[in-house]
């Protein structure tokens, strides 16, 4: 054993790559199709990489357990007399050299194998037996790195548990990205934070800042850390505004057009205040939430072919913003989170402002009180109204294509099986992929399979594999204390600043609630 079976389990691994390369260049033993030998190909690579990604999660915790190993044995060696910072540069410098990675992002490393191998056993498991990756393990614990002991075994069963109370729908973690893994996550750690969302947001808010980094080719960042209504409502305007100044004259791209947009607006006088006004939600049955939306933006600047900017007229542009509101925390009786399409989980009273300080238009929602999941609506006309695309965004969260971000405002409502084709206008024949991926399903052989009225379709691709959607993860509304007295806060309470509210009721012996709303006065 000791070092000569380490060399041998490597050579052996070396060897394995040697067939796994031949394979790929088509020079194996024997074809993967005698049939249709490039079609064997195609299909053999396609194996190759799925197990290619499996392995590389197994080193991956392979390297994680090693690391860690390395820094005890090392700190046990080095003794008490060695100053424990001093150490700690030590053994991050030894592994940043080993793996050729800089000072900054061994200790990263370094810190991530820490909570992977100690404090996370099914993230660990998944990751050695590659079903997630090092990325997917990495999100874990930085997510998990705010919470104690029990919030952590909570997220991690929640991802990683099949036979958790509640288990996370739809596509499995390690099919998902890392990234959209990550929105994911933390949307869990919001509505389940033993802390409140209003005192880590209070804390956040202090913290905004705007900050410059300087890049390549006489080229520079600059970013903003903004309260997450700002900070999307501003990307929308952009969008739009960028979007308003395309057109057969425009050689800029969309992405050229919002940083042409973005500079105007802070290097000149070019575009008028910010709107990030967004409305609220309407009636509800189970106590969940509504969702509509609002907005406003300006006029961007045309330029010549190198981009140069030039003074225009503004021309009002509207951006939306689509928040999703529990009944409960729009009154100010519940503090659970608000969803802001595009961002994620948002404080109540970030919500409530958003709704009282503009709410054009409020849509009544009915939910599953089992999970939160918005119930089937259903047209016989060929137009998708406003309310379905509303239901559809709460439905999907973003375009359904496996890895898109795309959020919701932005995306299609599409036909699964085509009007023509006798496909009905229901949610459950309905998807909305984003502009991308919409032409991708219409110009080549990637198709959408069978939605339901709480699921997004999923993906079936050119060679016939079926890739799972991404489901949002719906919870049970969550009652106040006294839901059999609950009242219409008086107007100008704390409690309440929506001064459209009419009247509430709450029969707990039906376990229903209906809240009615008008819209707001002219």
């Amino acid at each position: 054993m000791g070092k000569s079976a380490v060399v041998r389990a490597f050579g052996e691994i070396r060897a394995a790559l040697a067939v796994l390369n031949a394979e790929v260049d088509g020079a194996g033993l024997e074809p993967f199709s005698a049939a249709d030998p490039l079609a064997g190909v195609a299909a053999g690579c396609l194996d190759i990489l799925a197990g290619a990604r499996e392995v590389e999660a197994g080193f991956a915790g392979l390297k994680a357990r090693a690391a860690v190993t390395y820094a005890e044995s090392a700190d046990v060696v080095a003794g008490p007399d060695v100053p424990v910072r001093a150490q700690e540069m030590a053994v991050a410098a030894e592994i940043g050299c080993v793996l050729a990675l800089g000072p900054r992002a061994a200790s990263s490393f370094l810190a991530a194998s820490y909570a992977v191998t100690a404090l996370l056993p099914l993230t660990l498991s998944a990751l050695q037996a590659g079903v997630i990756s090092w990325g997917h393990a990495v999100v874990m614990a930085d997510e998990a790195a705010c919470l104690d002991a029990a919030g952590a075994a909570a997220l991690e069963a929640h991802f990683l548990d099949p036979g958790a109370a509640d288990p996370a729908r739809g596509c499995p973690v390690g099919a998902l990205p890392a990234h959209r893994f990550k929105a994911k996550a933390r949307t869990w750690r919001e509505r389940h934070h033993a802390e409140s969302i209003e005192t880590r947001h209070a804390k956040g808010v202090s913290e905004r800042r705007v900050e410059f980094r300087a890049d390549q080719d006489g080229m520079a960042w600059l970013s903003a850390y903004l309260p997450a209504d700002q900070a999307l409502a501003g990307w929308n305007r952009l969008t739009a505004t960028a979007r308003s100044l395309q057109g057969p004259g425009e050689g800029r791209t969309l992405t050229q057009l919002r940083a042409d947009t973005f500079a105007d607006a802070i290097l000149t006088n070019g575009t008028g205040a910010s709107d990030t006004r967004a409305s609220g939600s309407g009636g509800m049955t189970e106590g969940a939430s509504g969702s509509s939306s609002d907005g406003a933006g300006a006029g961007g600047s045309p330029s010549d072919g190198a981009g140069a900017v030039r003074d225009r007229v503004p021309s009002p542009v509207r951006a939306q913003v689509l928040v999703t509101v529990p009944v409960f925390s729009l009154l100010g009786l519940a503090d659970e989170p608000a969803v802001l399409d595009g961002y994620g989980p948002i404080p109540p009273s970030m919500a409530r402002e958003l709704v009282a300080n503009g709410a054009g238009s409020f849509y009544r929602v009915l939910v599953d009180p089992r999970d939160g999941a918005p119930l089937e609506i259903c047209r016989t006309s060929y137009r998708v109204t406003g309310p379905m695309r509303a239901w559809l965004r709460m439905r999907d969260g973003k375009c359904p294509f496996p890895g898109c971000s795309n959020n919701s405002l932005d995306n299609d409502a599409d036909h699964i099986l085509a009007w023509a084709k006798a496909g009905t206008t229901g949610i459950s024949n309905l998807g909305q992929p984003c502009p991308k991926h919409h032409k991708l399903r219409h110009t080549t052989g990637w198709k959408p399979t069978p939605a339901t009225k709480n699921e997004p379709p999923g993906w079936t691709s050119p060679t016939g594999r079926h890739y799972q959607s991404e489901h949002q993860d719906w919870e049970p509304p969550r009652w106040p204390d006294t839901q059999d007295r609950v009242r219409v806060p008086e107007e100008g309470s704390s409690h309440c600043t929506v001064p459209d509210l009419v009247q509430i009721q709450v029969s707990p012996a039906e376990d229903w609630l209906e809240l009615v709303l008008h819209a707001p006065s002219a």
